[in-house]
């Protein structure tokens, strides 16, 4: 395994052993679990950032968002009262006109 070698201010280096005396771990396991975490949560936002631009511009197409719903009108059961209660509707309600938003 690779080492890895970092100088940090005083009161990090404090915060970090007192985690480890807590944990009962030393401290580069507790400094390798926190970049392990530190690595996911940025994948996660990336992730998230690139889906919420593809939606957007989905969305933003008239053909691809008409499309969009159509095959969520098609794949929602009929009488799903659970779901209707969720999104807010009555079971039974129709799904929401084209332009009003249905996650208000």
């Amino acid at each position: 395994m690779p080492a890895l070698s970092l100088r940090l201010p005083e009161e990090l280096d404090h915060r970090l052993a007192e985690e480890a005396e807590r944990e009962g771990l030393p401290r580069s396991e507790v400094a390798r679990q926190a970049i392990v975490d530190y690595l996911a949560r940025r994948e996660r936002e990336r992730f998230m950032a690139e889906l919420i631009a593809e939606a957007r511009v989905g969305y933003g197409n008239e053909a691809v968002r008409r499309e969009a719903l159509e095959l969520a009108e098609d794949g929602v059961a009929t009488g799903n009262g659970a779901l209707d209660r969720i999104e807010g509707r009555e079971p039974g309600d129709s799904w929401p006109e084209e332009g009003e938003r249905w996650w208000k």
